[in-house]
């Protein structure tokens, strides 16, 4: 309840996290039929890049602030919809920004003073359900879909004790419940061993069809920092690994801290 996003918007973990996510609502895009999407830790949907938050931390300025102006390959899309200008837009905006008519966007926010602000902000959008509420009861809650199709993103802060565990049980859960259903979980890299155990216990888990795309600014041996971040897809659509090799890569190059152990990664946890 203490996390504030809006002091680390548009950083680079926001960078790869909402690259792949435009790719993979995209991809849910292909099909006519309607599909759902679900955001467990939404914040307040859009962030001023110019707030005493922002400029305190300038996180951004390595992030989105490095990409924008690029007009061309793998991130060309995410940028366009991230904008250039004094706003990022997070996980909410971007998703709203890309449903259809018959798509619809469930958004969970369960800070009483970032719940009214995003509520205020998707007020005229029909499409668009904010729920005040705790995001590991809103999965049970709100899935499976009507629509029978979707995506659910989880987005935990980490600040609690237990974060990679409640995270395995929640995917475990939404499997259980909408098997079809793709997934998208994302992670910090700090140091080896946790991010290690949360995908051994992902592979014991009986899931299937995991992928884990990875960031790394620097080799995890601070575990002070964040070093890196990862995402975790279930269910990745058709084409999504090949994908994921070119954005990755790319953010990886245009991100780069020049620090030893910088790079990316993309691992299957679990065979369909």
């Amino acid at each position: 309840m203490n996390y504030r996003h809006a002091f680390h918007a548009g950083n680079f973990a926001d960078c790869m996290k909402h690259a792949l996510l435009v790719w993979l609502l995209r991809a849910l895009a292909r099909k006519p039929a309607g599909f759902r999407v679900l955001d467990t830790h939404a914040g307040i949907g859009r962030y001023d890049l110019g707030s005493s938050e922002a400029q305190r931390t300038g996180e951004w300025r390595q992030g989105i602030g490095r990409l924008q102006g690029v007009t061309e390959g793998p991130l060309a899309d995410y940028v366009a919809l991230a904008g250039g200008g004094e706003t990022y837009p997070g996980s909410p905006a971007l998703a709203a920004g890309l449903l259809r008519e018959q798509d619809r966007l469930a958004l969970v926010e369960l800070h009483e003073e970032d719940h009214a602000t995003l509520r205020a902000l998707f007020r005229r959008d029909g499409r668009v359900a904010v729920h005040r509420r705790d995001a590991w009861e809103a999965l049970r809650a709100l899935t499976p879909f009507p629509e029978k199709r979707g995506l659910v993103l989880m987005d935990p802060p980490f600040e609690q004790p237990g974060e990679y565990e409640r995270l395995t049980d929640a995917i475990a859960e939404v499997s259980r419940r909408a098997r079809g259903l793709v997934q998208a979980a994302w992670y910090p890299i700090k140091g080896r061993a946790p991010v290690r155990a949360f995908h051994t216990a992902l592979a014991e888990g009986g899931v299937k069809d995991i992928v884990a795309a990875e960031l790394h600014l620097r080799d995890p041996i601070d575990a002070a920092r964040l070093n890196g971040c990862g995402l975790v897809v279930v269910n990745p659509p058709f084409g999504f690994e090949e994908a994921a090799r070119t954005i990755l890569a790319e953010l990886a190059d245009m991100l780069s801290t020049g620090e030893a152990g910088g790079g990316w990664a993309l691992t299957r946890i679990a065979d369909e």
